[in-house]
């Protein structure tokens, strides 16, 4: 909690720092951001990379950009246009460009692709087309491309504040670009008006919720909820039931007396058989407790999200805030991954610690690094501003070296000094047993299959609300609801690794630790099936840029997923064979 009241006073004091205030007639500048096609929102381009109007200066001056803005792919330049507080402007002229072919062909381009630009306006976000495409009927078939060459800048002002910003591109008639020649001149021109409000400066963030560019398409989707919460409620409550009844045969057929044992001539089978192999620790010890620390970590993560956004700290509008508590909050969290992971590692009798810290450092780092290697050279190669300069990089790896990582080690150190025994129920007999052949129905590969669908069920309704959000124009506001549905997640993972765990064992397999893990965690396989549906039939994306960001980030997503939820499972089986074993009478 320490880190998520810590996160949430940067960003107020970051907010509070950003508040401006003008003086009648002061100019303010209006800063252009960047384009790119309305239905690849991961797909940016500098706006000074469409032949417009460019400052004179051989070196267009930029903002100084925040680190979450960066990550947004913003690259905010100071723009020709000359705005004065207050003061409103009628056809003023920004500038003449004479168009070569190879320009006029980079429009049509930008045009025919739904280019749109935003601008940055005290903080604010602007956003229009950059031109018209217009479609005609199928016989005779017509493709008409027009350029807008006119904004109309609209602000709102209380007091010396700016409240409101907005532009439109329909004052004028656009500039055709079908069978024209090149060389084409082509004049820009803006107009500026100005009204006074009465919202606060403090609540001017509620208009941006109202705006049209972006169209608030979700609504609360309470019947699927509902419907979700009740199928849940069943699952889980026919498991508890299931399961208490079945366990109660079992204790009391288990811990009868030699002499009943014996009338009822019953050997012992089961999962009581196996009392002397459940816990034994497995192989690969170490990577199964990075797993678990890097687990934690992510629960942690995602719990702080949600309760950060419940509290209103994003701007949903604006990705940069929510990328850069997310960043604040994982260096922060990386304690609990080495704590978790050096604890348990020293409990199962693990020795060398130093080398398990590493690993658990490592295990989510590294496929994270070369997961973004790929995705920002395919970006540099494209010229996107969602490649990284090399000092936003730098200092990424600066927060991970001085913060995350030894968060990692200072958290491992904790874990070894404070870690206590095992304390198994059951003691383990040097000679593990054998194991006898399984049906195909309580295969790992079923139980794979039964593990990850049920809790991927329970998400997949509002999967496509989260999809819509982070690779779509919608706007995701109901953190409420995404709450109760990252607890029914957990709940049923927990309830299904629980249900696994029991049959496995009744088979007498005690080889549980790292099914446990692979049985719920391969919801993420079922995740990224769901993605590849969603890119294919659900959204407009396309070209290389945006699939491979896409691909690339939502493999990183399933890996999460992984992690998280065979942490849950593995720690529900853990809790509920130590239940069992305990209230078992042994000989």
């Amino acid at each position: 909690m320490a880190a998520l009241w810590y996160t949430v006073f940067l960003l107020a004091l970051i907010n509070f720092i950003n508040a401006s205030s003008y003086k009648d007639g002061e100019k303010v500048i209006l800063y252009v951001n960047k384009v790119g096609p309305y239905f690849n929102p991961h797909e940016t381009y500098h706006y000074y990379q469409l032949p417009v109007c460019r400052p004179e200066k051989v070196k267009v001056e930029h903002r100084s950009l925040t680190l979450g803005e960066i990550l947004d792919g913003d690259r905010m330049a100071v723009s020709n246009y000359d705005i004065n507080f207050k003061e409103n402007g009628q056809d003023k002229e920004l500038c003449t460009v004479k168009l070569s072919a190879e320009e006029i062909t980079q429009l049509r381009d930008a045009i025919e692709d739904l280019y749109y630009f935003e601008f940055i306006f005290d903080d604010l976000p602007i956003r229009g087309f950059i031109g018209h495409l217009e479609e005609g009927a199928f016989l005779p078939h017509t493709h008409k491309i027009y350029l807008w060459t006119h904004h109309h800048f609209y602000f709102e002002y209380n007091g010396n504040q700016v409240i409101s910003a907005n532009v439109s591109t329909r004052e004028h008639q656009p500039t055709s670009l079908d069978e024209v020649e090149a060389p084409l001149d082509v004049k820009f021109t803006y107009s500026v008006t100005w009204k006074e409000s009465n919202l606060e400066y403090k609540k001017r963030g509620s208009l941006l919720r109202d705006t049209n560019f972006f169209p608030r398409t979700l609504e609360i989707h309470w019947l699927s909820i509902i419907n979700s919460m009740v199928l849940v409620f069943l699952l889980i409550g026919f498991v508890v039931i299931i399961l208490m009844r079945v366990l109660k045969n079992d204790f009391a057929r288990y811990n009868m007396d030699d002499e009943e044992s014996e009338e009822l001539d019953s050997d012992d089978n089961g999962w009581k058989i196996i009392h002397t192999d459940v816990f034994r620790f497995p192989p690969q010890r170490g990577l199964l407790c990075a797993i678990l620390g890097a687990g934690c970590q992510f629960l942690a993560l995602a719990t702080g999200i949600i309760v950060m956004a419940l509290m209103g700290m994003f701007n949903v509008h604006r990705h940069g805030s929510m990328n850069t508590a997310a960043i604040l909050l994982y260096a922060l969290t990386c304690f609990v991954s080495g704590y978790v992971s050096a604890n348990f590692y020293r409990r199962i009798g693990g020795e060398n610690w130093v080398w398990n810290i590493i690993l658990t450092s490592c295990l989510f780092s590294v496929p994270f690094f070369f997961i973004w290697s790929v995705i920002n050279s395919v970006a540099w190669y494209h010229k996107s501003t969602q490649a990284l300069p090399f000092t936003t990089v730098l200092l990424l790896m600066i927060i991970w070296l001085l913060v995350g990582y030894p968060l990692t080690v200072i958290g491992g150190i904790f874990g070894k000094n404070w870690a206590i025994g095992f304390d198994a129920p059951c003691r383990t007999k040097n000679i593990p047993r054998e194991i006898p052949p399984v049906p195909w129905y309580r295969s790992a590969f079923v139980h794979m299959l039964i593990g990850g669908f049920l809790p991927f069920s329970a998400i997949s309704v509002e999967l496509y609300y989260i999809f819509a959000t982070l690779w779509g124009r919608e706007q995701y506001t109901l953190y409420g609801i995404l709450f109760v549905v990252f607890a029914i997640l957990l709940s049923v993972t927990a309830c299904i690794s629980v249900a696994l765990t029991y049959f496995q064992l009744s088979s007498e397999d005690y080889r549980w630790w790292w099914r446990s893990i692979f049985s719920a965690g391969s919801t993420g396989i079922f995740v990224f099936l769901y993605s590849l549906f969603y890119y294919y039939k659900r959204s407009n994306m396309s070209g290389t840029l945006q699939t491979v960001e896409f691909f690339g980030w939502t493999i990183l997503t399933c890996y999460i997923f992984f992690l998280m939820l065979g942490t849950v499972s593995f720690f529900a089986s853990l809790k509920f064979i130590r239940y069992i074993y305990v209230n078992l009478k042994m000989d």
